[in-house]
């Protein structure tokens, strides 16, 4: 699963109808399988606390409407999203939308009964209101929220903050919609580790952001405030929740990858272990695949409540053009590996060899048949080392070591049968 999540004003022509052949044909060299498309569900505009210019995605204002400035027509809005659904499905791609359960905009309103709030926010969200669970009949209403949307084609729902809503509605609402909409995908966005299994679990969701986890751990080892050791200490906490973790670099929260890593580019060797190091699924957000460095922000973050920057599904530059071509071999090798095991070799490596486990990160993905080495320099220097391969290891190869060179902030993979 290699999941695209879109804004979808600023992409492309900002319009249902420019999301066509064009762009999907992008997409599908990228090995997507889902389209995340964030701001859809009609949010709150042309009011004194509406943020930014065009105001947030998250401030929902009807939940059974569409953004008006997303269509054509704005009468037939509803119908134009509904024929970008079909074009997605028939183009091979599942498409996922924005489900915010923690709060709505204070004026929110829908002709269905409406949702009760608290009437206060939680952080400096005030261009939102606090959901109510402790009322009942608004478990009922996200449900008939939720049927609603399924009903028009959506295949799955990113879920915005689950750690402020009580995790036992998730568990209600998940196993309400799949008794109807078995196949529907729940990603939910938790930041604290502690908490992922519960989620997991009594919440009931497919996946989850491994924010926390591998995210925090790779920025932290590319900016130097960890070792590469911290890899294999993060993958062996989540234990065999893994698969059930979503990688990323990059989202609308978070600034763009080329913003935090600096000197180190790309670090290509932090998207090798995000995407490769084992397998489960993985998020693009639009425009990292040509290397976008939000430079029309002083934040690093693509701005979610403007309207003015486009990015597009073609690259622009020669520079843009090699890095996208990077983007696509190493998805395409993604999609080789689907269903292999990894075995992390960190814990067997020498400096004697001039392998340091501070800066270095090596692993195998292997089956039955064939095995592959991916060694990580997580380093300003290029890297010249010997990697061990153990004699415990489940490979035809244990036992054996391999030479790699490997160029600063870079990676390199080998076939070893």
């Amino acid at each position: 699963m290699v999941i695209y999540q879109a804004l979808t004003r600023i992409w492309g022509n900002g319009k249902f109808s420019g999301v066509g052949d064009v762009a999907f044909s992008h997409l599908k060299r990228l090995g997507v399988t889902h389209i995340w498309f964030t701001g859809i569900p009609r949010h709150s505009e042309g009011k004194d606390y509406v943020k930014g210019d065009w105001g947030s995605p998250y401030s929902i204002v009807d939940y059974y409407d569409v953004n008006p400035y997303l269509a054509d027509n704005e009468e037939k809005r509803l119908d134009e999203f509904k024929s970008l659904i079909a074009r997605c499905k028939s183009a091979g791609f599942k498409v996922l939308i924005d489900f915010i359960p923690n709060h709505v905009s204070p004026d929110y309103r829908d002709a269905h009964g409406g949702i009760s709030t608290t009437g206060y926010c939680d952080f400096d969200w005030s261009d939102t209101r606090k959901i109510d669970y402790s009322r009942k009949e608004n478990w009922v209403a996200m449900k008939e929220i939720l049927k609603f949307w399924c009903g028009l084609g959506v295949d799955g729902f990113r879920c915005d903050m689950v750690e402020l809503v009580p995790v036992g509605f998730f568990g209600y609402l998940i196993s309400e919609i799949k008794e109807e909409f078995p196949d529907t995908l729940f990603i939910g966005e938790a930041y604290s580790k502690e908490n992922y299994k519960t989620f997991l679990s009594l919440g009931k969701f497919d996946l989850l952001y491994d924010k926390s986890g591998l995210y925090d751990t790779l920025r932290a080892v590319v900016t130097g405030r960890c070792g590469a050791e911290g890899i294999t200490s993060n993958w062996q906490s989540l234990g065999d929740i893994q698969g059930r973790m979503l990688n990323f670099l990059e989202n609308h929260d978070e600034q763009r990858l080329p913003f935090w890593s600096g000197a180190a580019g790309p670090a290509w060797c932090a998207i090798a272990v995000s995407t490769l190091f084992y397998d489960c699924p993985f998020m693009l957000y639009f425009g990292q695949e040509f290397g976008e460095g939000a430079s029309d922000s002083d934040n690093g973050r693509t701005s979610i409540f403007n309207h003015t920057r486009r990015i597009g599904f073609k690259p622009g530059t020669a520079g843009e053009r090699i890095v996208l071509k990077r983007y696509e071999d190493i998805l395409s090798l993604k999609v080789k590996l689907e269903g292999t095991n990894n075995y992390d070799l960190q814990y067997c490596q020498s400096s004697e060899n001039g392998y340091d486990s501070g800066k270095h990160f090596s692993f195998l993905r292997y089956n039955g048949v064939e095995t592959r080495l991916f060694v990580c320099n997580f380093s300003g220097e290029s890297a010249r080392l010997k990697v061990l391969i153990p004699k415990e290891a489940p490979v035809a190869v244990a036992g054996a070591s391999v030479e790699i060179e490997i160029p600063a902030w870079d990676f390199t993979s080998r076939e070893l049968s």
